[in-house]
């Protein structure tokens, strides 16, 4: 699903990425995941596709600071059970370990229509549920890790699934912005 406006004036995104250690990992990983739970570069060009995708597609729900901002920043982290076990805990009062955590921080009531870099938050990945929920699914680590930033992100826009319709909606946009890079 290559869109023209996707692929050009893609906003700038500024990452703060933190890697997970590789030398961790008890399983085999090729090198194009490596490289992604490594390296920042893919993601500021996939989190700079996949904003665009939301920005120009009008059925999609987005916030109005969002709509016409053209820098953006963000965390990224690539973490393991017990540091997003701990996070759980601390922030959601939830004493359990999960796939992927998001802490968004637009309130558009604060900040109105702006030029300057939209701050989104964070988004905060556990790498062995990851893995884990991959082996589970038969679906490629690559894709889990995408898939799973694709949903912290839609978060941090506002996204929600509340109920099982909100849910789906945002499984497919996932799918869709997947598909950008030709994962699906």
């Amino acid at each position: 699903m290559e869109n023209d406006s996707t692929s050009s004036s893609k906003p700038d995104v500024d990452l703060s990425f933190t890697p997970f250690p590789v030398q961790d990992l008890d399983t085999f990983v090729n090198n194009e995941t490596l490289e992604l739970m490594k390296n920042p570069t893919k993601w500021i060009e996939d989190i700079g596709s996949w904003i665009r995708f939301i920005q120009v597609n009008a059925a999609l729900k987005c916030p109005e600071i969002v709509l016409n901002a053209s820098q953006f920043s963000l965390g990224l982290e690539l973490t393991n059970d017990k540091k997003i076990l701990d996070l759980n805990h601390t922030w959601l009062g939830q004493s359990k370990s999960t796939d992927v955590l998001s802490f968004p921080i637009i309130d558009e009531t604060l900040f109105g229509v702006s030029n300057e870099c939209i701050e989104l938050g964070d988004i905060v990945i556990s790498v062995p549920t990851a893995i884990r929920q991959a082996k589970d699914n038969n679906a490629d680590l690559l894709k889990e890790l995408r898939w799973l930033a694709t949903h912290g992100l839609l978060h941090l826009l506002g996204w929600d699934h509340s109920d099982e319709e909100s849910l789906n909606k945002m499984l497919l946009i996932q799918e869709q912005l997947l598909d950008i890079g030709g994962i699906l």
